[in-house]
């Protein structure tokens, strides 16, 4: 590696603006130069392809630990033209990075569990985004239509087996819409399916980042469905739009698609609770439609202090219940033990 090479990695590290919109190269270089870093806690894992070739990766961040860990995932920019999500994204890895070393509460949660954050999923349709303004609200991948259709793109969050085709969507290969030709036909929806999936039992959250709106969204998004712990996300997602408020003022909304925005189907987050991950949401950031898609930079770093905030509450409920419940069982079964013993001892002396 050259000197300049080097030089210019450190830069990324140092001097890394987290308040404005970086292009995929620049989110790419900051990944590798995180994990370089922090090579204690932070590894790139790549675990899927675009269909023009690109590799989607993540971040993984954790402690080392001899015991088995959970996990929390979250990933940006399944929508390409929301930039706001993947600079989340960024902001939620340095806070967490710089948190831990410095606060008991995140180290120990960073030795119990490892975050999975992938910054851009949808990296052709992100790339595609930033090639000039007639591209800049472009939504979904570059995957092309199915015969017969001279359209591209598949909406990558439409295409989840999770109620899949049944409402909310369009199967117009022309519309922002389109869920594919069939569940899971887009590699993104594949990669990700796959990596969750084949390790869901160490999941405890799975948060998707999106905008524009200003909410948390609960699964379903099919109104004829509703999540066994319903009650329990709404409370969690009021608390953190409660947390989140106290940072600016800004006011989130929680409830289901149908209830709060529009029934959808095929999305990542209803199919992560499909699949027994508990606390799965959808975060739509900044603004209420004054810019919609267009968030100036200005916004980037009150947008993701909020969100952080509320982001965090939720890991945390989540780390809490597990491993709090987890030492109460064991504080439970000792107990009972002892008191077998003395009771035992009791019997010996009296009988």
């Amino acid at each position: 590696m050259s000197l300049a090479l080097c030089y210019f990695l450190t830069m990324i590290s140092t001097d890394y603006d987290y308040y404005k919109y970086h292009p995929m190269p620049e989110i790419t270089n900051w990944m590798t130069q995180i994990a370089k870093d922090h090579p204690d806690v932070v590894t790139i894992v790549d675990y899927g392809q675009t269909y023009e070739k690109r590799t989607i990766s993540l971040l993984k961040i954790g402690l080392n630990s001899e015991a088995k860990k959970k996990a929390i995932w979250m990933d940006c920019g399944i929508h390409a033209r929301e930039w706001i999500a993947p600079a989340f994204c960024q902001y939620f890895v340095k806070q967490i990075l710089q948190t831990y070393k410095t606060d008991p509460k995140m180290e120990k949660m960073m030795m119990n569990m490892d975050f999975y954050v992938t910054p851009v999923l949808n990296v052709d349709g992100y790339m595609y985004s930033w090639q000039d303004n007639t591209t800049r609200l472009w939504r979904k991948n570059m995957s092309p239509g199915p015969s017969g259709c001279d359209c591209n793109g598949t909406d990558i969050n439409a295409n989840f087996n999770a109620n899949w085709g049944t409402i909310g969507i369009s199967f117009d290969c022309c519309t922002v819409a389109f869920c594919g030709s069939s569940p899971i036909s887009e590699t993104e929806t594949q990669a990700v399916t796959y990596f969750v999936g084949s390790r869901k039992e160490d999941f405890l959250c799975f948060l998707t980042i999106h905008s524009f709106s200003q909410m948390l969204l609960v699964p379903y998004g099919h109104p004829n469905f509703t999540a066994p712990n319903y009650n329990e996300l709404i409370e969690v997602g009021l608390a953190a739009a409660d947390e989140i408020k106290k940072v600016h003022g800004t006011h989130y909304t929680v409830g289901t698609p149908p209830d709060v925005l529009y029934a959808n189907s095929g999305s990542s987050r209803d199919w992560a609770r499909q699949q027994g991950i508990p606390f799965s949401y959808t975060f739509e950031l900044r603004d209420n439609g004054t810019f919609g898609f267009e968030l100036p930079e200005d916004q980037i770093k009150p947008s993701c202090e909020e969100a952080y905030e509320g982001a965090l509450y939720i890991i945390t409920y989540a780390h809490d219940k597990t491993f709090s419940g987890a030492m109460n069982t064991a504080a439970t079964a000792l107990w009972t033990m002892l008191l077998a013993v003395v009771y035992c001892t009791f019997l010996k002396a009296y009988l």
